[in-house]
């Protein structure tokens, strides 16, 4: 295949990668009951937020902190673990899907919490769920062109004010089953930031390096799930279907020059359990080398994958083989390796 979807780094590391929990606990019955007319009227049991999708429970930010703040936090903590200095960073990426406004970018107001200098780029990079992974890809290929030494990519996301407006809608009188089943996937989401730092390999001989990887999209399905402010509507069915087929392309392409059959973990986008498991059945995973954490996060939508990385890192060894793997909706994916 002609183009730039296989893509290899030669010299970037991954100095640090952390996560930030929101500190409310709002368990899935709490919306069931909330929604407890609605169901009744509908015809629908309780705990299909547990049962269906597998979502214990999600977090949401209190009163004393937002998303941005939450990004800026975690974007402080990144550098700080990785011995990084805020006056050398060259590049910003902020890739949350979350907007307070329309502009200016979010990364304008997280580049001057970080206090990074003026000679440092800062942008949003918006691509659904798999922005994270996107932003660490470019952010690479930016320091093995020599262009930035050391980028930051940060995330927050804040669904509550969706959530909010979406279980006000389903309350209404005139909410329909369809309807319900169409909105069913934006109570799944939760809060939470992460932070990554990349920067040259040969100057940080310990750290863990980007050895690149692929990415296909299958755009025809860019209307299976469109959300906004108010509200996410989805086709639960075709996107399952449609994300599945572009998965198993992009991994069968990859394995020629990959062969990531034996790789020692799995880190996926954090969806539902019915993701999860046709994602393990349909490339044969092993079920114990991919970690969960929508149980109790959700799906924390970009940050859901560094955010798991973080977690697992205090498991993971020198030398082992991890690959990271994204589905966004639009349909895009991405998979990339990092040698612990």
């Amino acid at each position: 295949m002609t183009g730039n979807a296989t893509f290899r780094h030669r010299d970037v590391a991954l100095l640090a990668v952390v996560g930030i929990e929101a500190p409310v606990v709002v368990p899935s019955t709490v919306f069931d009951e909330r929604l407890a007319p609605t169901l009744k009227r509908l015809h629908l049991p309780k705990g299909l937020l547990s049962r269906v999708a597998g979502v214990h429970e999600r977090r949401w930010w209190d009163d004393k902190m937002t998303f941005d703040d939450a990004a800026t936090a975690a974007g402080a903590k990144a550098l700080a673990e990785a011995g990084i200095d805020a006056g050398d960073v060259g590049l910003l990426i902020n890739t949350s899907v979350t907007r307070t406004f329309l502009e200016p970018s979010v990364a304008s107001r997280i580049h001057s919490g970080l206090g990074l200098p003026s000679s440092a780029l800062g942008f949003d990079l918006t691509n659904a769920c798999l922005g994270f992974v996107n932003g660490m890809t470019l952010a690479a290929q930016l320091i093995d062109a020599g262009q930035v030494q050391y980028a930051v990519i940060v995330n927050g996301e804040d669904p509550r004010p969706t959530q909010e407006a979406t279980i006000q809608r389903l309350s209404g009188p005139d909410s329909t089953r369809e309807q319900f089943l169409e909105e069913f996937a934006t109570l799944t989401l939760g809060a939470g930031a992460a932070a990554a730092v990349l920067g040259p390999a040969r100057q940080h001989p310990g750290a863990h390096r980007l050895l690149g990887g692929i990415s296909r999209s299958a755009t025809q399905h860019h209307e299976l799930c469109v959300g906004g402010v108010d509200g996410m509507k989805t086709d639960p069915g075709g996107l399952l279907a449609g994300g599945l087929e572009l998965v198993v392309d992009a991994w069968n392409e990859a394995q020629e020059d990959w062969d990531w059959s034996g790789v020692d973990r799995v880190v996926t986008h954090q969806v539902s359990s019915v993701h999860t498991r046709s994602i393990i059945d349909a490339i044969a995973l092993d079920p114990e080398k991919v970690p969960t954490t929508f149980p109790r996060w959700g799906n924390v939508g970009p940050a859901a994958l560094p955010m798991t990385l973080a977690e697992q890192a205090d498991s993971l060894r020198s030398g082992d083989r991890v690959l990271c793997m994204g589905v966004g909706s639009g349909l895009h994916t991405a998979m990339a390796e990092i040698i612990w």
